[in-house]
């Protein structure tokens, strides 16, 4: 069983977690020679042709380590090897022979995964704990400066702090157009842009099965790795046989954040095999590790509140899950990230008690007073360029808000841009009256009898 050993985390001088250090032998890959050898001719099967730093690239390994691998499967006579005239047998052109070719499809049939080496699964389970969401400095100036573009109240801001800092799970309630998901995206945003940066692995490797982890349309890459990307081959070179590198096999990432909704099913909460590859992809809250997962419009997905809750319950507890292979037998992946949830419905009608229990922080969003949807209506009234109108807010409140219906801060975007609609049909200045809002509002605000 992993343990989240939080006493063991180490931070380089910028705040990174340490960085996972390139292997220089096989055997500190984590991978066996019988692995690599396959994963090589498949390479070559569906590449064709290529040079040694070709392959250490594809496979994010140092070419000392390929080489190994190129060694044996040139004298067991799968690969044939033209000279090169760069800088010895990185610049060697590899080809499969016949017997190669016959080899490849073999293992093309076991496993037809190509692309950077994975890493042991003990190896991502160590780097995830390393990098937990709980080792991120939170300050209130910070956390501020992430909300700046929403109108909230103090009481709020002490509320969403300390539950960012405890990097546990959040639930967010409340009624519907008051700003529950743009607290939560805000969050995640500010963990993005300040909760510094994280390494993932292309893929890791368990039980002789092979799990991708980083997905492109979901990870962003750091500046940094974005930047190594472009080297050229001079520079790739020098870092393919240069020791003490970081491994290529990870990816350094701006902590993800990961956002579903109604359309989350319990079957995208388990691995995603691929019958005709014979590999997996992570699920969601695996690709979330280091980050946030939002869980929004809780209540409102394919699959019943119950069944979610008692698929989440353990793992938000015990901070890991497990994960099946298709063979049946499961493996234990940590569950490090902030699990936000957030809904518009009645708790009391989603949730019991244990779950409630496990979530350390119930924020609730309620409908804004006066004074904060006055602060909203002129923000955006400024944002859309029109002039303060004060009677406008007043004939809401008189006519509307006074009764049964509760103010929403979302009314104020949707209620000002109807009113810019207008203003635009009629061929009329942008501009805001206690007249234009009377009109908008009866178009907006339906009241069904």
């Amino acid at each position: 069983m992993f343990q989240n050993s939080m006493s063991n985390m180490e931070w380089d001088v910028a705040g990174m977690p340490e960085a996972p250090s390139a292997p220089e032998t096989l055997q500190q890959t984590g991978l066996t020679l019988g692995f690599l050898n396959d994963l090589i001719l498949r390479t070559l099967y569906t590449r064709g042709g290529m040079l040694g730093l070709d392959i250490s690239k594809l496979l994010c390994l140092p070419f000392k380590v390929v080489e190994e691998s190129l060694e044996f499967l040139k004298r067991d006579k799968c690969l044939e090897v033209l000279g090169g005239d760069l800088i010895g047998r990185v610049s060697y052109r590899f080809n499969l022979t016949e017997l190669g070719r016959r080899r490849a499809q073999d293992a093309m049939k076991m496993c037809a995964y190509v692309g950077p080496a994975p890493v042991p699964l003990e190896d991502y389970v160590e780097q995830t704990y390393r990098q937990a969401v709980t080792g991120i400095s939170v300050t209130p100036e910070s956390v501020r400066g992430a909300f700046t573009h929403l109108v909230l109240p103090d009481s709020m801001f002490n509320a969403i702090g300390p539950a960012i800092v405890s990097g546990k799970s959040i639930f967010i309630y409340g009624p519907p157009g008051n700003g529950k998901t743009s607290i939560a995206r805000a969050i995640g945003d500010y963990m993005n842009a300040s909760g510094g940066e994280v390494y993932i692995p292309y893929a890791f490797m368990t039980q002789n099965s092979i799990v991708t982890i980083y997905d492109p349309a979901v990870h962003q890459l750091s500046d940094t790795q974005s930047d190594d990307r472009l080297e050229d081959n001079e520079a790739t070179i020098r870092r393919l046989l240069n020791k003490g590198t970081v491994d290529p096999r990870w990816v350094r990432i701006r902590r993800p954040v990961i956002v579903t909704g109604g359309e989350l099913t319990l079957g995208m909460l388990d691995l995603r095999y691929s019958v005709e590859s014979n590999f997996y992809q992570a699920p969601l809250h695996v690709k979330a590790n280091g980050g946030v997962f939002l869980i929004d419009d809780f209540g409102r997905q394919l699959c019943s509140p119950k069944e979610l809750l008692n698929r989440w319950i353990l793992p938000l507890e015990d901070r890991h899950d497990f994960l099946m292979l298709a063979s049946g037998q499961k493996f234990q992946v940590p569950f490090e990230q902030l699990t936000i949830f957030s809904t518009n419905l009645d708790p009391k009608d989603l949730v019991d008690d244990a779950f409630l229990r496990r979530m350390r922080h119930k924020v609730e969003i309620p409908a804004p007073q006066r004074d904060v949807y006055e602060k909203i209506f002129h923000v955006v009234t400024r944002k859309l360029g029109m002039n303060p109108c004060p009677e406008a807010v007043d004939y809401l409140y008189g006519r509307y808000y006074s009764g049964d219906r509760a103010p929403r801060a979302s009314d104020c975007r949707d209620l000002l841009e109807t009113v810019q609609s207008i203003c635009r049909f009629r061929r009329i200045p942008v501009q805001l009256t206690r007249e234009l809002m009377v009109e908008a509002s009866a178009s907006f605000i339906c009241e069904f009898n």
